[in-house]
C-alpha cells in the first residue's frame, strides 16, 4: 500500500471515529499514554424523542392528573397492583416499569426532578435538543456543547495534567454529538469493538510504521495519536471485561453502551465525562399506560441504568449520572392514544453525592390555569441549574459562566440535588 493512499484513508476513518481537531496535535511523538488517576466521572443520558414526564414520575397525588390523562393515566400505589404507581413520597410515584429504580431511592443514590427543561417555548425535537446539548436556550448560532465547554475550561486549570487523557470526553455513539462538539478533545464511537484499527498482527504494525514515519503534518499527527488512543484501549482489555457477579445488563444497544461505559471507568482511562442516548420516546400513537410501547422502553431504560450502578458499585461514589430529554408531553392524550409535544419535562439524578430519597423541584400543579399555555405541565426549574450543580458540587468546576452563558443562576425555591463533593 502507498503511503499517500494510507494517510487518505486513515484519515477517513478518524472521521469516523469522531476525533475532534485538536485531540489529532497533542500527543509527542512516541508518548505512551499512562493509566490515569481514579477521579470523578459524569454520565450524560439523552433520552430522545420527548419523554413522558407525567408517566415517568407520577404525580397521583395531584387530583388534576386523573382527570386529564384518561385511559393513559398510572393507577394509583395499591399494595399487590403490578399496574399501580410506585409510591415515593405520597405525592409522586414511579412508573410501574421503572422497578428497578425504586431500590435506588430508598437507597438515597436516585432523584427524580420535576417540572424541569428547557425555557424555550419551541416544540420542535431538532430545535428543543439542540438547545438542551448547547446549553443555550433559543440561541441558534451556538458552535458548540455544552459539555465540550466544560472539558476546555477546566482543562485550562493549573493542577490539569499537561497530556490529558484521549478518552477524558467519550460519547457511545455513531457520530460526536451536538453536546460534546467543540474544540477541546472527545471521542465518538459506536462501540469500543469499533474503535480499532482494521487490521491484525504484523499488518496492523507495518501500518502503524507509515504513521510514525515521515513528514510531521496534521494527518500524520491524527494517525499518531489514533494508534496511541488504541494501544491505551487494548491495555485495558475490554474485550475480557466482566461486570460484577450477579450483574447482567440488558441485550439493548442502550444496555450494552452502559456496559461499555463502565469498562472504561474501571479501566482508569482518564473517563471524565461519557455521553450516550436513546432514542424511540416520541409517543404519538399507542403510548400506553402500565403496559405497552411506553412501558417497554422505561423497563429497558431502568434495568440497564440499575445494572450500570450495581456493576460500578462503590465507584459511584465518583459518579454521577443524569438523564434529560428535550421536553415533556402534553397533559392530555391526543386521539390516537398518545400524547404530543409538551414541555417541561423530568430528570432522574443519581450517584453517591445525589441528595436522593426525595423528589426536587417545584410542582406547579395540573389545574387547567396552572398549565403552560393551557396544555402542558408549566416549567419551575431550568435544565442548567442541575447542569450547573453537576459540574460545580461533582466535577468540581469553579464557575459555570464560560459553560452556561445566557444562565444567571437559580430560583430562590430550588433545593439543590447534587451535594459538594
Amino acid at each position: 500500500m502507498q503511503r499517500r493512499a494510507f494517510v487518505k484513508s486513515g484519515a477517513l476513518a478518524l472521521v469516523t471515529l469522531g476525533l475532534s481537531p485538536t485531540f489529532l496535535r497533542r500527543t509527542a511523538y512516541g508518548l505512551e499514554l499512562p493509566r490515569a488517576a481514579r477521579g470523578k466521572v459524569l454520565i450524560c443520558l439523552f433520552q430522545r424523542g420527548a419523554a413522558d414526564a407525567l408517566s415517568m414520575v407520577v404525580p397521583h397525588g395531584d387530583a388534576g392528573y386523573y382527570g386529564a390523562r384518561g385511559a393513559l393515566a398510572i393507577a394509583r400505589p395499591s399494595r399487590g397492583d403490578d399496574a399501580g404507581a410506585l409510591d415515593l413520597d405520597g405525592m409522586f410515584g414511579l412508573h410501574p416499569a421503572l422497578a428497578d429504580f425504586a431500590p435506588l431511592y430508598r437507597d438515597g443514590i436516585l432523584a427524580p426532578v420535576v417540572a424541569v427543561g428547557s425555557p424555550s417555548a419551541t416544540r420542535s425535537h431538532f430545535d428543543a435538543q439542540d438547545y438542551m446539548e448547547s446549553g443555550t436556550p433559543d440561541r441558534k448560532g451556538t458552535r458548540d456543547g455544552w459539555l465540550n465547554r466544560y472539558l476546555a475550561v477546566a482543562g485550562t486549570c493549573e493542577a490539569c495534567a499537561p497530556d490529558p487523557s484521549p478518552f477524558r470526553g467519550v460519547a457511545l455513539a455513531a457520530q460526536t454529538p451536538r453536546i460534546l462538539q467543540g474544540p477541546s478533545a472527545a471521542i465518538a464511537m459506536s462501540s469500543l469493538g469499533d474503535f480499532t484499527v482494521r487490521a491484525t498482527g504484523s499488518s496492523a504494525d507495518r501500518l502503524e510504521a507509515l504513521y510514525r514515519t515521515g513528514t510531521a503534518d496534521v494527518v500524520h499527527a491524527s494517525g499518531r495519536e489514533m494508534f496511541e488512543a488504541v494501544k491505551m484501549l487494548r491495555a485495558a482489555n475490554p474485550q475480557q471485561y466482566q461486570p460484577r457477579a450477579g450483574v447482567t445488563y440488558p441485550r439493548s444497544a442502550f444496555g450494552q453502551r452502559l456496559r461499555e461505559i463502565a469498562q472504561l471507568i474501571k479501566a482508569d482511562v482518564g473517563l471524565e465525562v461519557a455521553f450516550t442516548d436513546v432514542g424511540g420516546w416520541d409517543t404519538h400513537v399507542n403510548q400506553g399506560n402500565a403496559t405497552g410501547q411506553l412501558a417497554t422502553r422505561l423497563r429497558d431504560f431502568s434495568s440497564s441504568i440499575a445494572a450500570l450502578v450495581a456493576d460500578l458499585g462503590d465507584r459511584m461514589d465518583d459518579v454521577l449520572i443524569l438523564t434529560m430529554s428535550e421536553f415533556g408531553r402534553t397533559v392530555r392524550p391526543n386521539g390516537s392514544g398518545g400524547t404530543d409535544h409538551g414541555h417541561a419535562g423530568a430528570m432522574f439524578v443519581i450517584g453517591g453525592q445525589v441528595a436522593g430519597g426525595r423528589v426536587h423541584g417545584r410542582w406547579p400543579g395540573l389545574a387547567r390555569e396552572q398549565l403552560h399555555e393551557g396544555r402542558d405541565l408549566a416549567l419551575t426549574t431550568d435544565f442548567r441549574a442541575v447542569f450547573s450543580e453537576a459540574l460545580t458540587q461533582h466535577l468540581g468546576a469553579r464557575d459555570t459562566s464560560v459553560v452556561f452563558p445566557d444562565y444567571h443562576g437559580t430560583t430562590a425555591d430550588w433545593r439543590g440535588v447534587v451535594k459538594a463533593g
